[in-house]
């Protein structure tokens, strides 16, 4: 099992179009609803910051993400809009409750 976080901060007049290239890939992911996998993006309160949630049983789930047209159009971008780079980090699962298609628990 996959799950990562990335998190960057945008300048700001660049917000708006990193919203639009996130509801870009959204709108490709209801298109093609990939199985396996699931997939977040939260802008925080200062209206800069961006945090997105990756979870896939494989990793080939991680791939057909990076494979989308839309997904490539975005990270293509992302870090031109960014006044610090994403971070990516690895998660690991203490428990969860209705998050991730799970049951409570691991």
């Amino acid at each position: 099992m996959t799950r990562l976080m990335v998190r960057y901060t945008v300048r700001a007049d660049e917000a708006a179009a990193n919203v639009k290239a996130i509801e870009g890939v959204f709108a490709q992911l209801a298109e093609r609803q990939p199985p396996g996998m699931g997939y977040a993006s939260f802008q925080l309160d200062d209206g800069l910051t961006f945090v997105h949630i990756f979870s896939g049983e494989t990793d080939a789930e991680r791939d057909v993400l990076r494979e989308m047209p839309a997904f490539q159009a975005f990270t293509a971008a992302v870090r031109q809009r960014c006044d610090e780079p994403p971070v990516v980090t690895q998660l690991s699962e203490v428990g969860s409750y209705g998050m991730f298609g799970g049951a409570v628990g691991k």
